[in-house]
């Protein structure tokens, strides 16, 4: 009897979605447990060997273990080719490669700030404010982008959904949370339509409806809680620290970095 494959996990990760997503499209089956103290700068165990960021996702298939979702993703398409979930052309399998990378650093920068602020309440008042429009603005310019790199595709990835529409939907439904739905009349909104139809990402985002809303242990209500006590610290780098340094929120970082409740990434250690 094989061991099962396993993707740490959290539902609200967009990242975690992805590897889901593709799995479920390839008829593979997984556990999805969720790491002890994830976030919290602080895990261990199983999952501290095969995440040494402390990140989800991290898959494990059998003596294999591989984390960041990119590369969760390759490792993915290598070992089970079918069906293909990328483009058959060089040229189309790099668009579609830039369209995660995008949505990977940049647009999920945006969604994540906003979470700052409105969950986690790093600023208010009219900073908070402040932060929140403009994070708005830059939404609405990303959505004109994909809205023109779809163009007149039935899906991201061409003719068929694959790669670029699973890379694309958990980052546009996390801004959708946050009330920023694309027109429907629009490519985008006709594409999201679409792409919430399919039962794998719908199965992704009902976990996550699950999780934000009748799993009050694990909720963000929950997370913001214990970062308050200094159990908690959110990580802060890449994008992430670059979103909200250009969006106005650098007194968000001072005062992250003088509670002790925002980390970075150490080396990693054995």
């Amino acid at each position: 009897m094989t061991n099962p494959v396993i993707v740490y996990d959290h539902p609200l990760s967009p990242y975690g979605q992805k590897v889901k997503i593709a799995l479920m499209e390839k008829g593979v089956a997984f556990e999805a447990p969720l790491p002890g103290n994830i976030g919290s700068g602080s895990t261990g165990g199983e999952f501290a060997r095969v995440s040494p960021r402390g990140e989800v996702p991290a898959l494990v298939d059998g003596e294999t273990a591989v984390f960041d979702s990119t590369i969760i993703l390759e490792y993915i398409e290598d070992r089970w080719p079918e069906p293909s979930l990328l483009p058959a052309s060089p040229a189309e399998r790099a668009r579609v490669r830039m369209l995660e990378d995008a949505l990977d650093t940049h647009f999920e920068a945006i969604t994540w700030g906003m979470s700052e602020i409105r969950h986690f309440r790093r600023a208010t008042g009219a900073l908070a404010d402040t932060l929140l429009a403009r994070a708005g603005e830059q939404i609405a310019r990303w959505y004109g982008w994909l809205d023109a790199e779809l163009g007149d595709r039935t899906w991201f990835n061409g003719a068929d959904f694959g790669w670029g529409d699973l890379c694309v939907a958990p980052f546009v439904n996390g801004a959708v949370g946050f009330g920023h739905v694309p027109a429907p009349d629009s490519r985008l909104g006709k594409w999201l339509q679409r792409v919430n139809a399919r039962p794998s990402v719908a199965a992704c985002a009902r976990a996550a409806a699950a999780v934000a809303f009748d799993s009050p242990a694990i909720s963000l209500d929950a997370v913001r809680a214990a970062m308050e006590q200094g159990l908690f610290k959110r990580e802060y780098r890449d994008h992430r620290l670059e979103w909200m340094v250009k969006t106005g929120g650098f007194e968000v970082v001072r005062e992250g970095l003088e509670k002790n409740n925002i980390r970075f990434i150490e080396p990693f250690a054995r």
